[in-house]
């Protein structure tokens, strides 16, 4: 079982790379939506919306609810989805501080202490934000070195082989030149040489 001592507190990295994806969000237009994404389940629309959903369910997740308690969907109107999701931030912003790191967190990955749950939560944001800057070709709004910390840890936890039913695809070969978010991206199954 993971210890939260073998953990950093990865709160601050994680409001960094939420707010990277707010600077990004608040970029996307309606003639935005359409557009595909790496993530192959979602063109933009649907990623904003997933985007809303998980800055909710670590809020939720983080402070002893269950990760079923936030839906799966939003159901909000596409002119709807920025907002709710820097409201999602604001409100997370205000109770992260306050989240006990030992305690034990429901997440859709098992039950976990709440310092592993946020090692996850920091790698989705950071895939996911990806996504989101290459569908909208604004990659000069990311910040690559905030997932060096997270690369390392991600190829342990997540096995190379035997993938079948987690929501990763097979690892992507990186670029030799490849900065830390690329190789985070490609380990989680993205090819960091996408194009729309």
């Amino acid at each position: 079982m993971t210890t939260t001592t073998q953990i950093p507190d990865l709160r601050p990295l994680l409001l960094d790379a939420l707010g990277v994806v707010d600077g990004l969000v608040a970029t996307v237009t309606p003639t935005d939506l359409d557009r595909p994404t790496p993530c192959s389940d979602f063109a933009v629309r649907g990623l904003l919306d997933h985007l809303v959903m998980v800055v909710r369910r670590v809020r939720v997740v983080l402070t002893g609810g269950h990760f079923t308690d936030v839906p799966q969907v939003s159901g909000l109107a596409d002119d709807e989805l920025a907002g709710a999701f820097s409201d999602g931030l604001a409100v997370l912003r205000t109770t992260l501080p306050d989240v006990d790191l030992t305690a034990l967190a429901t997440a859709p990955f098992g039950t976990v202490p709440n310092a592993a749950a946020l090692a996850s939560y920091v790698g989705e944001v950071l895939v996911h934000g990806w996504d989101l800057a290459r569908a909208l070709d604004r990659t000069d709004l990311l910040r690559p070195a905030l997932a060096e910390p997270v690369v390392e840890p991600a190829s342990r936890r997540l096995p190379r082989e035997g993938r079948e039913g987690l929501p990763f695809g097979e690892v992507v070969e990186a670029p030799a030149d490849a900065d830390a978010l690329e190789r985070l991206v490609a380990w989680m199954g993205r090819d960091p040489r996408w194009r729309p």
